[in-house]
């Protein structure tokens, strides 16, 4: 933080949501010298957010720049799809129209933007995070690519580093983390988890997303096509996992549409896809739990059949992870995006009857 503020003084500004980064609040405090801090108000937040907005002001005695969106794109988008057309078509153009152009606009103005990115916020998308970067993805006030710098100070702190250092410093909070909330975002798109519950889990959660950016931070996901490719051309996923039964698809249509001899649980991925590089090895130990047992695990290339895989699965996103219960038609999938081996082994028991 300190670095940040004194190379670029009041051309770097904190981006505060509402939330715990508010540590980085204190952390400019503790610096002593000047900062800013700006928020986007998208207009549907919480009310236990603005009341936060207020007390962080009066606490730190700043006024904080908030940004708005656009009021006609907003409008419109509102009078053709309704106030909550994203429960159906996804999130990503709210999102656009509300948070990401307002907070381009906002980064016109700054060689440098300060935020509260964790690695372990987002394993998926977030788990790369550096402390410093040129951001790839939106440009600053000298304009074009390498423009702008951002700072993540956060970025190899912990959750519960985070909550310690605000308990210990009186900073101000949300109401909502008392409520179950951890990921706070807007009303209508942010929930309380529950215990043991990934904090992501909480936004947007009526989507199968493996990618919960809402574009403010769309640098850690995939950015182009030859990006992608190069991805492609990478090693596939449990290639050298007995355990780990790769299906072509002929085999997977027959599982699908005829008699099973066992249930069969299969992870549709692509190997380029960080969420399936994520569960690579918890798979891997499920495998190894299910060995000789009547669970096959098996594992099949989507990316490469997306529309057999949507046809016959329902694939949207990676991973897509199903079982074909023996003695029964159909497919289940699983619901959630906790994927380690435990809360996966205790699905397939459930659904498989598997004991």
């Amino acid at each position: 933080m300190d670095h940040a503020l004194a190379t670029f003084g009041t051309d770097a500004a904190i981006a505060f949501s509402g939330a715990e980064d508010v540590a980085l609040i204190e952390y400019a405090h503790l610096t002593g010298r000047p900062y800013r801090v700006f928020s986007l108000d998208t207009g549907r937040l919480n009310p236990e957010t603005y009341r936060l907005f207020d007390k962080v002001e009066k606490h730190y005695g700043i006024r904080i720049e908030y940004t708005f969106p656009d009021a006609r794109e907003t409008m419109d988008l509102v009078r053709e799809k309704g106030m909550f057309s994203f429960y159906e078509d996804g999130h990503q153009e709210c999102c656009r129209v509300r948070k990401v152009r307002p907070l381009r606009r906002q980064l016109t103005g700054l060689k440098a933007w300060i935020t509260g990115q964790r690695k372990d916020q987002s394993p998926g998308t977030r788990q790369a995070v550096p402390v410093i970067q040129v951001d790839p993805a939106f440009e600053g006030k000298d304009g074009g690519a390498g423009s702008l710098v951002k700072y993540n100070p956060l970025s190899n702190v912990t959750s519960a580093e985070v909550w310690n250092f605000l308990r210990v410093m009186g900073v101000p909070t949300n109401e909502l983390h008392a409520c179950g909330y951890i990921s706070i975002g807007c009303e209508p798109c942010t929930r309380a988890v529950l215990p043991n519950q990934h904090e992501r889990e909480g936004r947007w959660w009526w989507e199968e997303a493996t990618g919960k950016e809402c574009g403010l931070h769309s640098g850690n996901v995939v950015q182009s096509a030859a990006e992608q490719a190069k991805r492609e051309a990478e090693r596939d996923l449990w290639d050298t996992d007995a355990h780990v039964e790769a299906l072509s698809r002929e085999q997977l249509a027959a599982l699908a549409d005829g008699p099973r001899d066992k249930s069969t649980l299969v992870v549709l991925y692509a190997p380029w896809c960080p969420y399936s590089q994520a569960m690579e090895a918890s798979y891997s130990e499920l495998a190894e739990r299910y060995a000789g047992s009547h669970v096959r695990v098996a594992k099949f290339q989507a990316d490469i059949e997306r529309d057999f895989s949507s046809e016959k699965f329902g694939l949207r996103t990676f991973p897509t992870i199903v079982i074909l219960p023996a003695g029964q038609a159909g497919y289940i999938k699983y619901p959630s995006e906790t994927r380690d081996a435990d809360t996966l082994d205790m699905w397939v028991r459930t659904v498989a009857g598997y004991q």
